[in-house]
């Protein structure tokens, strides 16, 4: 029978004070330090798909009519409607990323991205080890923990809950 075994001030004490400081940290840095991970590939592929406000570059275009191919089941497949799904791609890979820079429907933004990731691993399929495991597994992880304390979504949630209090629904 030590000290430390029975004080609640002891060595057992001051571990799980640590532990929950450490997890206290952590749920406050790592759900905008994750949004700001996945954000930033997207951002940085979606910036070069335009030549101008909604011009989609010609480049873009190219890749996506001649280059870009689905690997399905062994088979090469070419998207429908390339264009559009240019077009579209361009759109997400901006708007999307900037969302969660905000941490504005950052769940939905995260499967979004998911979604975008799973389709790039039809494309690429060699990259899931460099790239699309790692922006799968992040995605995931803000789906998980969601947006964080320093978010837009945090704040919206808070305003409506203080109405809700203060309007007697409780």
């Amino acid at each position: 029978m030590t000290a430390f075994q029975y004080s609640p001030g002891g060595l057992r004490g001051l571990i799980l004070r640590i532990a929950a400081l450490i997890g206290l940290i952590g749920s406050s840095v790592a759900p905008p330090i994750l949004r700001i991970a996945l954000a930033l590939p997207f951002l940085r592929s979606g910036l070069t798909r335009w030549d101008g406000f909604l011009s989609l570059s010609i480049g873009t275009q190219y890749l996506f009519e001649e280059q870009f191919k689905l690997h399905i089941l062994g088979n090469l497949y070419g998207f429908p409607a390339p264009d559009v799904v240019a077009y579209l791609v361009g759109l997400a890979e901006i708007t999307l990323p900037i969302l969660l820079f905000a941490g504005f429907a950052t769940r939905f933004a995260a499967l979004a991205l998911l979604i975008m990731t799973g389709v790039i691993q039809l494309v690429f399929p060699d990259g899931w080890v460099n790239f699309h495991l790692y922006w799968a597994a992040i995605a995931l992880a803000i789906m998980a923990l969601g947006p964080g304390v320093l978010s837009l979504d945090y704040l919206i949630y808070r305003f409506f809950s203080r109405s809700t209090v203060q309007g007697g629904t409780t």
